[in-house]
C-alpha cells in the first residue's frame, strides 16, 4: 500500500531531513489577525480572531484532534542543567519504542486488516496516532495519511473498505485531514505556509468540489491559521497607481506548530536585538586589528556593536567566524563555535580550540557546549552557527530561544547552497528582513573548483583552467554510461591521477531512484569496492553507509559488524548500533549520496553524476552544492548538456513560502515608531 519512499525523496523536500529573565525590552509585533482587513478576508473567518490571538499569546489555540499525531508544545527554553556528562556508548534499541504497548498495536492492526491495509502498518500507526490509533482509524481512516508514505487514492481505498462503501469525495472527515495532509506536504518541501489559492487548487486536484467553503470550515474551526502578509509584486504594481487605494495583502494559511515555531524565532531574534548592551571595557578594536583578514576585522566589528549578525561566504569564509570566536575568548568571553555536522565542526580546527566547538545537535542536545546555566539558557557569552543555511525554523527557534539576554548570535553561513531539508529558509529571510548588521566576506574560495563554484553562485558556467586536472567534465549519453563512468572514476581514475583514495571519494546525484540514481550507483560501487553477499540486511563490513535515525539527519559511516543487538556502525569515530527492525528505514549505502546529504560536509574528492532526466531536478543551488564538496578535486559525469547551464543562469533556487521575513519586518517597523 506504501509507495516507495526513496522514490519520492527529491531535493525540494526533506531527506529521511526548534525564556529566561525578562524580555521587555523586545517590541512585540502586531500579530496576525482577522481584524481590520475588511473585505480582503470572508465574512466567514471572523471566528478566527480568537485561535490568532491565542498565538500572539504564544498559546496553542483550542482545536479538534487532527490527523498526523499529537500537537507538539509550544517552543520553550529547556530547563537548566549542569554541564553533562560524556554520552553513553550507544545501546540497540528495543523493536518498538517504550510508549508503544502491545494491545495498542493490536488494536490499529485488527482496523488497518479490515480496511485492506498491510498490518505491518500498526506500529507506525500507533506512533504517528498514539495508543488510540485503532479507534482514531476506526472513527477516521483518513487519518492513515499521517503514515509516510500513503497516497490519497490509498487512504480513499482504505476509508471505502472500512466503511462499507461510505465516505465519498466530499466526506467531512475526508476533507478536514486532507487540508492539514497537505500543509504537512507543503513543510516537506520546505514552505511553513501556503496561499490561500494555492492550498484551494490542490484540494481541488483531490478531488474536493467547493475547496473555498472547505478553506473557511477549516479556519473556522482552528485547524488552520490565516495571515495577511504584504503582497510585495502587486504593491510595486500599485505604486504607480492611487495610492489612497489599501496596500495589498497575500492570505496565507499555516499550520499552528510552524506558525508558532516562526514566531518564537522572530520573538528570540528581535529579543538578542534589543537587549545587548556593548561593554565598552574590552579591546575589540585590538581584537579586530589582529584579525587574519580585513572580513574576520569586519565581522570582529560588527559583532563587538551587535547582538545579532548576519554573515555571509563561502567555504573559505568559515574561517572568519573561527577568527572571531577565537578573539572573543582572548577578551575573556565565553564564545563557542557550532558547525552543523561533525565533518564541519573537524574543520574549525587550528582556528579555534576545539573545546570550542561543537556540532548543533550535540549543542541542543546538551552532549557537547558549554552546558546551560541556572535559568536554563546556554552558558555562553557569544556563539557563532556556521552553516546557518542549514537551519529550519524549528531547530532555529530552539536553539534562539536557548541563547541569553545580552549575549551575541553570529549566523554565518553561505547563501548559495541549498535551503534546510525541514521547513523554513531562516538565514534567507533574516538576510532579506535586513534587520541586523550583515558581513559579506571578500574571501574567495582557492582553486579551480572555487573559481568554478563562484561563478556558479553569479548564475554563469564558465570553464575554468584546471592544469591539474582539479576540475574533469566527463560527457556521457545515457544513464548504464553514467554508472560506468562514475565507478572508474572513484575506483581508478581518481587515486590514480588524483591520489585521491576511494574512502574519501564522495558521489552525489540528483536523486535515490532512477537507472543513475543512489541505489544504482551504490550498488555498482559496492559490487567494485566492496563486494559481498549482504548478509547482514543488505549491508557487510566495509560498507559505506548513511544512517538517517531522523527526519532531516543524514550520517555518514561504515558497517563495522552485526549481532543480535543489531547492526553496528562507525559515524565519524562513534559507535551506533541499529536494532534490525530498523536497519531497512535508517540504513542506506553511502559512497553516493544526494546533496542535500552532502551539505555542510566536504570531501578531498567529489564526483557529481547528472544523468539525462535529471535536468527538471536541478536548480543553481543543487548545483553550487554538488560542485562545492569536492576540496581538491571536482569530477562532473554530464549527461544534461545544454540544461546544466541555462538551470545555473535561470533557474536559482525553488521557492518557499514562509513568514519569518515579514515578522522581522513588521518587529522592527514597529521598534522605529516607539
Amino acid at each position: 500500500m506504501t509507495e516507495d519512499r526513496e522514490d519520492r525523496d527529491r531535493e525540494d523536500r526533506a531527506e529521511p531531513e526548534e525564556t529566561a529573565g525578562e524580555e521587555t525590552a523586545a517590541p512585540r509585533r502586531p500579530r496576525p489577525s482577522t481584524e481590520g482587513v475588511g473585505s480582503q478576508l470572508p465574512a466567514e473567518l471572523t471566528d478566527l480572531a480568537a485561535a490568532v490571538r491565542a498565538i500572539e499569546r504564544g498559546e496553542r489555540p483550542a482545536a479538534p484532534a487532527r490527523s498526523g499525531g499529537p500537537a507538539r508544545p509550544a517552543v520553550s527554553r529547556p530547563a537548566a542543567a549542569p554541564s553533562p556528562a560524556p554520552a553513553p556508548a550507544p545501546v540497540a534499541r528495543p523493536a518498538l519504542p517504550a510508549q508503544l504497548s502491545g494491545d495498542a498495536v493490536a488494536a490499529a492492526r485488527t482496523v488497518l486488516a479490515a480496511g485492506g491495509a498491510p498490518e505491518s502498518l500498526a506500529e507506525a500507526a500507533v506512533t504517528a496516532l498514539g495508543e488510540r490509533a485503532g479507534e482514531a482509524l476506526r472513527e477516521d481512516p483518513w487519518q492513515i495519511l499521517a503514515l509516510a508514505g500513503i497516497r490519497v487514492d490509498q487512504a480513499d481505498g482504505f476509508a471505502k473498505t472500512l466503511l462499507g462503501g461510505e465516505g465519498g469525495p466530499g466526506d467531512e472527515r475526508r476533507v478536514r485531514t486532507l487540508v492539514v495532509w497537505l500543509l504537512e506536504r507543503a513543510a516537506e518541501r520546505g514552505h511553513t505556509a501556503l496561499e490561500w489559492g494555492t492550498l484551494g487548487a490542490a484540494l481541488g486536484q483531490n478531488g474536493v468540489a467547493d475547496a473555498e467553503e472547505t478553506l473557511k470550515a477549516a479556519v473556522a474551526d482552528g485547524l488552520v491559521l490565516v495571515f495577511h502578509v504584504p503582497d510585495e509584486s502587486a504593491g510595486a504594481r500599485a505604486a504607480a497607481g492611487d495610492e489612497d487605494e489599501e496596500a495589498p495583502v497575500r492570505l496565507l494559511l499555516g499550520l499552528d506548530r510552524y506558525a508558532l515555531a516562526e514566531e518564537s524565532l522572530a520573538d528570540g531574534l528581535s529579543r538578542l536585538v534589543n537587549t545587548f548592551e556593548a561593554d565598552g571595557s574590552q579591546d575589540w578594536e585590538g581584537a579586530a586589528g589582529a584579525a587574519p583578514s580585513p572580513s574576520a576585522a569586519a565581522l570582529v566589528r560588527a559583532a563587538a556593536g551587535s547582538g545579532l549578525v548576519a554573515h555571509t561566504g563561502a567555504e573559505a569564509a568559515r574561517e572568519e567566524p573561527a577568527a572571531l570566536v577565537a578573539a572573543a575568548r582572548s577578551l575573556g568571553l565565553r564564545a563557542w563555535a557550532v558547525a552543523a555536522t561533525e565533518d564541519g565542526r573537524r574543520r574549525l580546527a587550528g582556528t579555534v580550540d576545539a573545546e570550542a566547538t561543537a556540532t548543533l545537535a550535540g549543542l541542543l542536545s546538551g552532549h557537547e557546549g558549554p552546558g546551560r546555566d541556572e535559568d536554563g539558557a546556554l552558558a555562553l557569552d557569544l556563539l557563532a552557527v556556521l552553516d546557518a543555511p542549514q537551519l529550519d525554523v524549528e531547530t532555529a527557534a530552539t536553539l534562539v530561544e536557548s541563547v541569553p539576554d545580552g549575549a551575541r548570535l553570529v549566523l554565518s553561513g553561505d547563501p548559495a547552497v541549498l535551503w534546510s531539508p525541514g521547513p523554513g529558509r531562516v538565514f534567507a529571510d533574516l538576510l532579506a528582513a535586513k534587520v541586523c548588521p550583515q558581513v559579506a566576506s571578500r574571501t574567495p574560495d582557492p582553486g579551480p573548483v572555487g573559481e568554478l563554484v563562484s561563478g556558479i553562485g553569479f548564475g554563469e558556467l564558465a570553464e575554468v583552467d584546471a592544469p591539474g586536472k582539479e576540475v574533469v567534465i566527463v560527457p556521457v549519453r545515457d544513464a548504464g554510461e553514467a554508472v560506468h563512468r562514475t565507478v572508474q572514476l572513484v575506483a581508478d581514475s581518481v587515486p590514480r591521477v588524483i591520489g585521491v583514495p576511494p574512502e574519501d571519494t564522495q558521489v552525489i546525484t540528483p536523486g535515490h531512484g532512477g537507472a543513475a540514481g543512489t541505489r544504482a550507483l551504490n550498488a555498482a560501487l559496492k559490487e567494485r569496492l566492496n563486494p559481498g553477499p549482504g548478509r547482514f540486511g543488505g549491508f557487510d563490513p566495509g560498507d559505506r553507509i548513511v544512517h538517517a535515525p531522523a527526519a532531516g539527519t543524514a550520517v555518514p559511516g561504515t558497517v563495522v559488524s552485526a549481532d543480535a543487538q543489531g547492526l553496528r556502525l562507525d559515524c565519524g569515530g562513534t559507535p551506533v548500533v541499529v536494532a534490525p527492525d530498523a536497519v531497512p528505514a535508517e540504513v542506506r549505502h553511502g559512497w553516493a549520496v544526494t546533496a542535500h546529504q552532502a551539505a555542510g560536509r566536504r570531501w578531498p574528492a567529489a564526483v557529481v553524476v547528472l544523468p539525462g532526466d535529471a535536468a527538471q531536478a536541478l536548480t543553481r543551488a543543487w548545483v553550487y552544492t554538488a560542485f562545492s564538496r569536492g576540496e581538491r578535486h571536482l569530477s562532473v559525469v554530464q549527461g544534461v548538456e545544454q540544461a546544466l547551464p541555462r538551470v545555473v543562469a535561470e533557474v536559482p533556487a525553488r521557492d518557499r513560502t514562509t513568514r519569518l521575513r515579514d515578522i522581522l519586518r513588521e518587529q522592527a517597523a514597529a521598534a522605529a515608531a516607539e
